[in-house]
């Protein structure tokens, strides 16, 4: 009997300098980003709240959290909606530079990246697959993250 192969629905999602990758069930939505309302207090890469499905919701840069300046927006930028892990969020949307791609990751095409990130960055490590090096994030320290800064802020 031949071995099954074992695959994860993922999104790359095109950042400033590199991208992300995600498992697709994280994600609730893509959307065009609207206009957003900033929160007078918070750090430069909590770029404030959005309306989605009639509610706020945190917009964040993901460049900005790991301590990169925060990408100007563009025609192509896209907020990636996810699905909060944890009971203080519901949902978070991170600041896209473009759409994401839907890609089959399975052992077959990815391997262990070799760069080091800092110990508060939101990076669980970075993958390399084909002319790929997307980072895998931190889902549940970026929602933390946001937490504590909507609380501080509010």
């Amino acid at each position: 009997m031949a071995e099954r192969v074992q695959e994860i629905y993922s999104l790359l999602i095109p950042l400033a300098e590199g991208r992300l990758i995600v498992p697709r069930a994280c994600v609730a939505e893509v959307a065009g980003v609207p206009v957003h309302s900033e929160m007078t207090g918070a750090p430069p890469w909590y770029i404030g709240t959005v309306p989605w499905n009639g509610k706020p919701i945190p917009l964040v840069s993901f460049e900005g959290l790991c301590g990169k300046s925060v990408p100007p927006g563009s025609g192509r930028a896209r907020m990636v909606v996810f699905v909060g892990l944890g009971a203080r969020l519901a949902h978070f949307a991170v600041l896209a530079q473009g759409f994401p791609q839907l890609v089959r990751l399975s052992s077959d095409v990815i391997r262990p990246g070799t760069a080091a990130f800092p110990e508060r960055a939101p990076v669980l490590c970075q993958l390399r697959m084909a002319n790929e090096t997307p980072l895998v994030p931190d889902l549940e320290r970026l929602e933390q993250m946001i937490a504590d800064e909507t609380q501080v802020a509010v």
